[in-house]
C-alpha cells in the first residue's frame, strides 16, 4: 500500500517543474519576439538581399556570392577594414584602461567622493556623439582652440591635431573621453559586488593594495572585463560619426 502512494510522487515532481518551465518561457517570451522582429529577421532580410543584383537595366537578380567576392576584392573596402581594425587595436585597450583604472581608483575612495567622482566621469557619455565631436573639433582647432591660444601666448606655433599625422590619436582620444565613463559604471558595479570580507582576508595575509587590485578584484570581475570588450568591440565596429563630424574640419586628413 505504501509503494502504491507513493508512486505518483515522482510525476508531480516532474508536473511542477514542467509548469515553472512553461511560465519561465512566457516571461521570457516577450523579449524572444522582440529580438526575433528587431535582430533576426532584419539580418535574415539583409542576407536574403545581400545575394541579389539590381539595377535599372536586369532589374533584379540573383547573383549568389558575387557581391561580396567584389566587397572583399576592393582595395577601398579592404583598406577600410584595415583601419578599422587598427582602431580597434588601439581603442579598444585605451578604452579597457582608462576605465578599469577609474573603477579600481573609485572602489577605494570616500563615498561622497566616489559618488561625485562617478557623475563627471560618467557625464561625457550623456553628450550625444555629434556635440561631442563638434566640440573636441572645436578644441582641437589651431586656430580657435585653446591650444592655439596657449602657445599663441608664447609666440609658438600650434600643433595641429587635426593634420594627417595626428588625427588618428585624436580620434581614438574622443572616443575614449566618450565611452570610458561607461565602461567604468559597468566594472565599477562588479567590484561592488564583491564581498568586503575577502579583502580584508588578504590584509590579514599581507596583502597589499596593488596585489588585491590585480590578483583578486580583477580576476573576479573577469566577466564584466568580458562584456565591457564585446560592447567595445560593437562600438569601434559602427564608429562612424566622429570621422564624419571631424572631415568638415580636418583639411583632407580624413
Amino acid at each position: 500500500m505504501t509503494a502504491t502512494a507513493l508512486a505518483p510522487a515522482p510525476a508531480r515532481r516532474r508536473s511542477a517543474i514542467e509548469r515553472r518551465q512553461r511560465i519561465g518561457w512566457l516571461f521570457v517570451a516577450p523579449f524572444l519576439v522582440v529580438f526575433a522582429a528587431f535582430l533576426v529577421f532584419p539580418l535574415a532580410y539583409a542576407f536574403g538581399m545581400s545575394l541579389f543584383s539590381s539595377t535599372l537595366a536586369t532589374g533584379t537578380r540573383f547573383v549568389g556570392i558575387d557581391n561580396y567576392l567584389k566587397a572583399f576584392t576592393d582595395p577601398l573596402f579592404l583598406g577600410g577594414l584595415g583601419r578599422v581594425a587598427l582602431y580597434a587595436l588601439v581603442m579598444i585597450p585605451a578604452q579597457l584602461l582608462v576605465a578599469t583604472v577609474a573603477a579600481l581608483v573609485l572602489d577605494t575612495l570616500a563615498t561622497w567622493v566616489s559618488k561625485l567622482s562617478r557623475l563627471l566621469i560618467f557625464a561625457p557619455y550623456a553628450i550625444p556623439v555629434v556635440i561631442g565631436a563638434l566640440m573636441w573639433s572645436f578644441l582641437y582647432s589651431p586656430r580657435f582652440g585653446p591650444a592655439g591660444t596657449i602657445f599663441g601666448a608664447f609666440g609658438l606655433e600650434a600643433p595641429n591635431f587635426l593634420s594627417s599625422d595626428s588625427i588618428f590619436f585624436s580620434l581614438v582620444n574622443i572616443v575614449t573621453w566618450q565611452w570610458a565613463g561607461y565602461y567604468m559604471i559597468v566594472i565599477y558595479a562588479a567590484l561592488r559586488a564583491i564581498d568586503p570580507a575577502i579583502y580584508e582576508a588578504a590584509r590579514i595575509d599581507g596583502a597589499s593594495g596593488w596585489q588585491i587590485a590585480t590578483r583578486i578584484k580583477i580576476p573576479m570581475i573577469s566577466s564584466s572585463m568580458v562584456m565591457v570588450i564585446t560592447f567595445a568591440i560593437i562600438g569601434t565596429l559602427q564608429f562612424f560619426t566622429e570621422p564624419t563630424v571631424l572631415r568638415s574640419v580636418a583639411s583632407g586628413a580624413l
